[in-house]
C-alpha cells in the first residue's frame, strides 16, 4: 500500500466548470508587492481565492472605516492638518497587523508552492482537457494575451470571463461596478471632456477613487498572467500525449548528428 501511494502523482492543475487552476512556478517578490499595492491581491495571483477575496474585503472595509484613501488624498496635496483630521485612529491598528501579514503570507505561500512545483512537475498527474456540466463547459485550450489584455482593459472582469475564470470574474465585476459608482469617475470624465476641470475635479470622490488604479491594472496583469500559464498548460499537455501514444517507444534522439 505504502509503496502504491508513492507511485501516485500529484496534481499541479485542475479544470472545473468554474475554471482552470494550477500551480506554477512565480516570482515572490512580483507577488508580495501586489500585496503591498492591495491586501488579497497576491493571494489571488496563488489562486488562494477563499483567503485573497477574505482579504480584499477586509481591505475594503478597514479602509472605509479608517478614511485612509482620503487622508493619503490630503496629505498629497499638501494638507496634513485635513489628512488628520479625517483619518479615524480607532481602527487603523486593525489595519496594520492584516496588511503586514497579507504581505509576508503571499510571499511565503509563493515559495512553498514554487517548491511543490519543482518537485512535481516531472510526475505530475495528467489533466482533464474538457470538463461538462449542465450549466456550463470548460476546455483547456490556447488563448491569445493580447485579446484578454484588451478585455480586461476595457471593462474589468470580461478579461476573467475570456479565460473562464469565473468567481475572479464575478468579484472582478461587483468590485468594478462598487468603485464606479463610488467614485463617480464616470461623471468626472464626462465633465473633463466637456472642458469643465474644475467641476471634473469636484465631482470626484478620492476615498473610492484610490481603489481604481491598483485594482484596474491587477485585473490586467492577472487575465495576462494567467492566460500565458494557460497556454504554457496546454502545450505541455499537448507534447505529453503525444509522446504517450504517437511516439515509438524504441525512438531516441541521437547526439552530435549534425543536420
Amino acid at each position: 500500500m505504502i509503496v502504491e501511494q508513492a507511485k501516485k502523482r500529484r496534481k499541479l492543475a485542475t479544470l472545473s466548470i468554474f475554471g482552470t487552476t494550477q500551480i506554477h512556478p512565480k516570482n515572490p517578490y512580483i507577488i508580495m508587492c501586489w500585496s503591498v499595492a492591495f491586501p488579497g491581491y497576491g493571494h489571488l495571483l496563488l489562486s488562494k481565492y477563499l483567503r485573497g477575496f477574505l482579504l480584499v474585503i477586509w481591505e475594503l472595509f478597514i479602509n472605509q472605516m479608517t478614511n485612509l484613501n482620503t487622508a493619503m488624498f490630503y496629505s498629497f496635496i499638501g494638507e496634513i492638518d485635513a489628512a488628520k483630521e479625517v483619518l479615524d485612529t480607532r481602527y487603523l491598528m486593525l489595519y496594520i497587523p492584516v496588511y503586514l501579514f497579507a504581505i509576508w503570507d503571499s510571499y511565503r505561500t509563493t515559495v512553498d508552492m514554487n517548491k511543490i512545483y519543482y518537485l512535481s512537475e516531472k510526475d505530475a498527474e495528467p489533466v482533464t482537457p474538457l470538463t461538462i456540466n449542465p450549466i456550463e463547459i470548460n476546455y483547456l485550450d490556447k488563448r491569445d494575451p493580447r485579446m484578454a489584455v484588451f478585455w480586461a482593459a476595457l471593462i474589468p472582469s470580461m478579461g476573467h470571463l475570456y479565460i473562464h475564470r469565473l468567481f475572479n470574474a464575478l468579484f472582478t465585476l461587483v468590485t468594478t461596478v462598487l468603485f464606479v459608482h463610488f467614485s463617480y469617475i464616470l461623471e468626472g470624465i464626462q465633465y473633463l471632456f466637456l472642458g469643465d476641470i474644475q467641476k471634473s475635479t469636484e465631482v470626484l470622490n478620492p476615498q473610492w477613487l484610490f481603489y481604481i488604479p491598483s485594482f484596474y491594472f491587477f485585473s490586467i496583469y492577472d487575465t495576462y498572467m494567467n492566460v500565458v500559464e494557460n497556454n504554457k498548460l496546454y502545450e505541455s499537455e499537448q507534447k505529453n500525449f503525444l509522446k504517450k501514444h504517437y511516439q515509438p517507444g524504441s525512438f531516441t534522439i541521437k547526439k552530435g548528428i549534425k543536420v
